[in-house]
Order: C-alpha cells, then structure tokens, then sequence
C-alpha cells in the first residue's frame, strides 16, 4: 500500500469521475505519496494549516500508471539521504482507492487514523 494526503471534496470529485489527480500532476509530473511511516512527517510538515484532510490508502498494484520510488523533490534538509517516497506518474484509479481514512489533528500535530494503528 502507498498513501495519498488529500481533501475531502478532492476525494469527492475522484469518485465521480472515477481517477483521482493532484495538482501536482499537471505541475510536477506525478502525485506525490508516501509510505505509512512518511505519512504523519509529511502531514505535519505539508498541511499544518489545512483541514477536512483524507489519507487514501491506494494498492499500488491495482494502478494504471507508473510507480516510482524517488527522491523527494523538495527535500528535508534535516532528512537523511536514503528516503525515497513513491511517486504516481498519472491519475489514480478509484478502484486503487482499497479505503480511505480521516486524517485528525491532536494535540501535537496529525494523529495516523485508527485504521493504520498497528
């Protein structure tokens, strides 16, 4: 599973049209995503200010377009080296979509969604 940081009425749209895209596709090439472990760094550091925030959790398997696991493109200076995110060379399918999750603030920033508790 890779994971995807959106808003609701984003999600809205995806379903209707059935392929999700981030304005990050038309801008940069492809839609950024993260690993489960990148999920709440990325959050809190990407969408501090924003709400009504989702986490679709995509099986990347199920993708039409290309998956590459890449460097980010606007790197942490305080990250090491070695991270790489998964990067999604076009729209997603809302087949892809496996569920999707509300993406909470607490107290000291984004909590992961109950779902993805281990």
């Amino acid at each position: 599973m890779i994971y995807h940081i959106t808003g609701t009425s984003n999600w809205a749209e995806a379903q209707a049209s059935g392929l999700y895209s981030a304005p990050s596709l038309e801008t940069e090439g492809f839609i950024h995503c993260s690993s489960i472990d990148q999920i709440l760094p990325v959050a809190n550091s990407m969408f501090r200010s924003e709400r009504n925030l989702l986490v679709l959790c995509i099986d990347e398997s199920k993708l039409g377009a290309q998956v590459l696991w890449e460097a980010p493109i606007h790197p942490n200076p305080s990250a090491t080296d070695d991270v790489l995110f998964p990067h999604v060379y076009g729209p997603v399918e809302v087949a892809a979509v496996k569920w999707v999750a509300d993406l909470a603030e607490g107290d000291s920033g984004f909590a992961l969604p109950a779902e993805l508790q281990n």
